[in-house]
């Protein structure tokens, strides 16, 4: 399947993304879209490129599983993702509390109470060059993220449920539209 996101033009904090003939809106990062090659840790950019769903998380405690193919698993309490370019777990999943840095998955908002992990910088991962960069619900008013697509949670439910095991999503650079 293929599922494409298109930053909008006039603003590269948002866009749209589609599959299988629907279209929905989304949130990019607060720094717009940059080639892959040039996103970094820390930046708040999100990364262009062709990325593989790796795997769908969900909080068991606010929302139903995903109905979806691909691989999924119940977000837990001590759930993270290190975004410590010096530690050897770099953007990995690791447990919480964690002696580098680590992005906590079990938050207080809704963020990540539905998401799937892209395959951005992880086969292997290179230190510094972006870690934990994930489809997630948006904000209300679709907030830029920290370098993430970020969807309403119904049109993130309705991409999971067509998805299979080997989709990928691909971020087209500001350039290409």
């Amino acid at each position: 399947m293929d599922i494409v996101v298109t930053p909008d033009p006039a603003d590269p904090t948002r866009g749209h993304i589609r599959w299988r003939g629907r279209s929905a809106r989304c949130a990019l990062g607060r720094s717009g879209v940059v080639a892959e090659s040039a996103k970094r840790e820390g930046d708040g950019a999100t990364p262009a490129g062709r990325f593989l769903l790796r795997r769908a998380l969900w909080r068991a405690d606010r929302v139903a599983a995903p109905s979806t193919a691909l691989p999924h698993a119940a977000i837990e309490k001590h759930d993270g993702w290190c975004d410590d370019p010096g530690r050897p777990d770099y953007n990995r999943p690791v447990r919480i509390p964690y002696k580098g840095s680590a992005e906590r998955l079990w938050r207080d908002d809704d963020l990540y109470d539905l998401m799937a992990v892209l395959g951005h910088n992880d086969a292997p991962p290179r230190p510094g060059m972006g870690s934990a960069i994930f489809l997630h619900v948006a904000t209300s008013g679709f907030a830029p993220t920290e370098g993430c697509v970020a969807m309403a949670e119904s049109d993130l439910r309705a991409l999971l449920a067509d998805a299979e095991a080997g989709d990928a999503v691909t971020i087209e650079s500001p350039a290409a539209t």
